[in-house]
């Protein structure tokens, strides 16, 4: 029989994450391809100490009024109302324009642990996650801070470090289409995270902007399979 993947609301496709989650949220930086609808419904939802890995720790609804007129809302909601306890990402915010960031603020305040990675090497630790793999040895680091606590490697006469895999218990991505089943379409560069974390996380969320059904998008531009999709929600435009 098949699986119902279609909730009717943001609301009750984040019902159950719970305290203490890791969270995967997908998008680059500001509002492209970034789940917002669910950043929203999981902010009212209330689940706290969670560990949020994303590429950009977000800039708060105060500071994206700088950057989008009207503002916006992003990941800053989480940290906002201290539902964050740790972020891993390769930029936690956007520094030097006021007001300050929540992820800034808490960060600064001793509530929110920081681990930084490197742009590539998150998306490759991802991505190692999601295939099943006991991690990679790169040179990006080498004599940074980002080598502390790491196994070092020489071959070839090059140094690399150890990065080991991250995975989570959900994911939330945005997408441009799916069909009832799963499959998803993204839009340009907002495809960024949203797929390597839809294949690393054990239940992945995701909010699109149209939903069609079995049959109506070209499997040609199919970039994630159904396979890897547990809940879908429609957000239209």
């Amino acid at each position: 029989m098949a699986i119902n993947k279609v909730f009717a609301d943001c609301d009750s496709a984040v019902a159950d994450i719970f305290d203490g989650a890791v969270i995967m949220i997908g998008g680059f930086g500001s509002w492209g391809g970034l789940p917002t609808n669910l950043i929203v419904a999981l902010a009212k939802q209330g689940a706290g100490d969670l560990t949020v890995i994303a590429n950009q720790g977000g800039v708060g609804f105060e500071l994206s009024k700088k950057i989008k007129p009207g503002g916006y809302q992003d990941i800053g909601e989480l940290y906002a109302k201290g539902q964050v306890k740790k972020f891993i990402g390769s930029v936690p915010a956007l520094g030097g324009m006021p007001p300050t960031s929540p992820i800034e603020t808490m960060h600064r305040e001793g509530k929110v642990e920081i681990e930084m990675v490197p742009q590539g090497t998150l998306a490759e630790r991802i991505r190692a996650g999601a295939g099943g793999l006991g991690g990679f040895y790169t040179p990006t680091g080498v004599g940074t801070p980002v080598e502390i606590g790491k196994e070092k490697k020489v071959m070839n006469g090059k140094e690399y470090l150890l990065e080991l895999p991250l995975t989570a218990d959900f994911a939330l991505i945005k997408a441009h289409k799916a069909d009832t089943l799963g499959n998803l379409v993204y839009r340009g560069t907002a495809r960024c995270f949203n797929p390597v974390m839809a294949m690393a996380a054990k239940t992945t969320i995701v909010e699109v902007d149209e939903l069609v059904q079995p049959g109506e998008l070209d499997p040609e531009v199919v970039v994630t399979p159904h396979l890897f999709v547990s809940r879908i929600v429609e957000v239209p435009r």
